[in-house]
């Protein structure tokens, strides 16, 4: 199965972009499911059609799913769901605003992660697009499988042994329910789950992630910091889009203005993506709204070019052997050594850059040898390990 990610700052034309990709996909013949993760969904909106939280087809080869957080905590994670409702509720909570807030923040993210699973599993579909949240909701939704490990590793046996112990004493000075065995089972699960989504969605001959932007100055900079968290985390980003372009010609000094800036920030798109493809669509002359006009725009973004295929294949980790020391390399564009903290633990290295960091988990063949050096070449950060 095929699976494609669409993302960007909030208002580019993201959901535009994906569902005209996905209508491109069905009609070459893909049996395609477009799915949205972001909790205010406009999926809908642009098929003009009412979705909801399964999925429906919407053209011939084409389906479409709005993921609901609430319906899946009830539906796949119910002990979870019932334990936080009973805190909730010996907190003064009404039962109903208890059921209500019992879903925790994040399970829009964790919901969605476990559609692109089930779906990848199932393969019922060749070609799965999902349309993301804005660029900060989702790279939330694609560190959630780093923060499930590290948490699976180091706290879960820790917290749940002590739990065991502790319980029967401590339940009969609080008021408070106390997480029963089969809480912990089923928050395990659902992290192991999460383990696991991450190997689907950073196999890069499976996974590819796309950013759509608009010529302006802030969605340009948030997309150049997507793009160097994605990398982060192992994402493949295989092409950027760029939305909404003004035709040529305009002799109205108001677009000339806008034509001006649009010109400046095209170039620092394409100096700094490169080597990236990066795909166009004009503005169009009429609201990119139902099959008709997502066909007009899956026209202007690729032409004769299948959606579905890797437009840019790279590699954002990788080893090699320089002399007697190794190097890990990894692809952090944008960045200068100074925007960068690095820490070694426990077998992992941890990395540090802006509000996200990663724990990198060392193979057998680093994990044994000393860290001698870092250093920043071209867009890549390179770590030396040198003789065990």
């Amino acid at each position: 199965m095929r699976v494609i990610l669409y993302t960007g700052k909030g208002g580019v034309g993201k959901t535009s972009v994906a569902a005209a990709s996905a209508l491109r996909s069905a009609e070459l013949g893909n049996r395609t499911l477009i799915m949205s993760t972001d909790p205010a969904h406009s999926l809908g909106d642009s098929f003009d059609l009412e979705l909801g939280p399964q999925p429906v087809k919407v053209a011939p080869n084409l389906w479409a799913h709005e993921v609901s957080a609430l319906h899946e905590m009830e539906r796949h994670w119910q002990k979870l769901h019932d334990y936080a409702a009973s805190v909730f509720a010996t907190q003064g909570l009404d039962e109903v605003m208890a059921e209500e807030v019992a879903t925790p923040p994040g399970m829009d993210e964790i919901a969605s992660l476990m559609w692109i699973r089930h779906h990848a599993e199932k393969s019922d579909y060749d070609v799965l697009i999902v349309d993301c949240a804005p660029t900060g909701e989702t790279l939330q939704l694609l560190t959630f499988p780093d923060a499930a490990k590290w948490w699976l590793d180091k706290i879960y046996p820790w917290e749940r042994r002590a739990m065991k112990v502790a319980r029967p004493m401590l339940q009969k000075i609080i008021d408070v329910p106390l997480p029963s065995d089969d809480v912990y089972v089923s928050l395990r699960e659902l992290l192991v789950d999460l383990e696991g989504m991450k190997n689907l969605l950073t196999d890069s001959s499976v996974t590819s992630v796309r950013i759509v932007l608009n010529l302006e100055k802030m969605v340009v900079k948030e997309a150049k910091r997507a793009y160097t968290y994605l990398s982060l985390f192992g994402y493949q980003t295989d092409a950027v889009i760029v939305n909404r372009i003004l035709p040529e010609g305009l002799k109205d000094d108001f677009f000339r203005g806008w034509q001006k800036i649009h010109s400046k920030y095209q170039i620092e798109v394409e100096n700094s993506f490169a080597p990236l493809p990066i795909l166009t669509v004009p503005l169009f002359d009429a609201e990119v709204v139902g099959v008709k006009m997502l066909g007009r725009m899956a026209d202007a973004i690729y032409g004769d070019t299948d959606p579905t295929q890797r437009l840019y294949v790279g590699n954002p980790q990788r080893i090699e052997k320089v002399g007697s020391e190794y190097v890990l390399a990894l692809k952090l564009p944008f960045m200068e050594k100074s925007d960068i903290d690095l820490s070694r633990h426990d077998g992992e290295l941890s990395i540090k850059v802006g509000n996200y960091r990663r724990e990198v988990s060392l193979p057998r063949v680093l994990a044994g040898r000393p860290t001698v050096g870092a250093a920043m070449d071209g867009d890549e950060l390179k770590v030396r390990f040198g003789k065990s």
